[in-house]
């Protein structure tokens, strides 16, 4: 399994986005905040500096600019994700113009999107409080030859991370909020992040329907018989499974997120 995830050859121009800033209209545009991106004015910043901690994890920080980070770190590391997916057999062998690889492009290019939406944001407005840009992925347990892997095999399958990823960070935004400021800036905040959380809402009914028809919906991911809502995890509960794909060095520390 290659962990490359440098562009090289006719790839270049397709990975440049991981590289480069995005331009300004399509970062916009695909983040699909403008209003809340524009408004986004982090208060207190002095106030949320990331403390050292642990010299062997990353520390989020607390309230907004917490919020920010552990947004970003999750952003980093699916954004990984889907570039490393690009240099296995399972996705090069996809026909071109397929649905499933037209599928896959696609969430690429908005992992990618949202990760530099959050690291534009901190670079703005907290600078001296963000985490590193370069998180280490660890993706040994991946099989990116494999489109689906076997109950109980030695490493997931493509589709099967990525149902992992998707569903984690949907659950991730969907507990995350409540740690957002009550002023204006973390409302405004809060409306931009329920905008991109919808998009990775879509992500993960598409994975699952590549995986099983209808799958969407099941109750793994829904409460179907309380209330009907999506399931929202702790950032303790997502850091946990979020650092089995982070080296050391690069795992979450969200201690400050309670």
């Amino acid at each position: 399994m290659s962990k490359n995830l440098q562009p090289s050859g006719d790839d270049a121009g397709f990975d440049a986005p991981l590289y480069v800033p995005i331009k300004r209209r399509s970062f916009f545009m695909y983040a699909g905040a403008t209003a809340g991106a524009t408004a986004l004015i982090l208060s207190g910043c002095g106030d949320d500096e990331v403390e050292p901690g642990n010299p062997n994890t990353v520390n989020v920080g607390s309230g907004s600019v917490g919020v920010l980070n552990y947004a970003y770190a999750l952003e980093q590391l699916e954004a990984g994700f889907y570039t490393a997916l690009r240099t296995g057999t399972y996705y090069t062998g996809l026909a071109a113009g397929s649905a499933e690889k037209q599928i896959l492009d696609d969430l690429y290019y908005h992992e990618v999107i949202h990760r530099e939406f959050f690291k534009a944001a901190l670079t703005r407005d907290a600078a001296t409080s963000m985490i590193k840009s370069n998180l280490e992925p660890d993706f040994s347990g991946i099989d990116f030859n494999v489109r689906l892997s076997a109950a109980g095999a030695a490493r997931m399958g493509v589709l099967n991370a990525a149902k992992a990823f998707e569903d984690l960070g949907v659950a991730a935004y969907n507990g995350a909020g409540r740690f957002l400021a009550t002023d204006n800036a973390g409302l405004n905040y809060l409306v931009a992040a329920g905008k991109i959380v919808s998009v990775e809402a879509r992500h993960a009914a598409l994975i699952r329907d590549l995986i099983s028809e209808g799958s969407f919906v099941d109750s793994d991911v829904v409460r179907i018989a309380t209330d009907g809502l999506e399931i929202s995890k702790t950032p303790a509960e997502v850091a946990a499974v979020a650092n089995t794909f982070l080296k050391e060095g690069s795992k979450l520390n969200v201690s400050g997120l309670v």
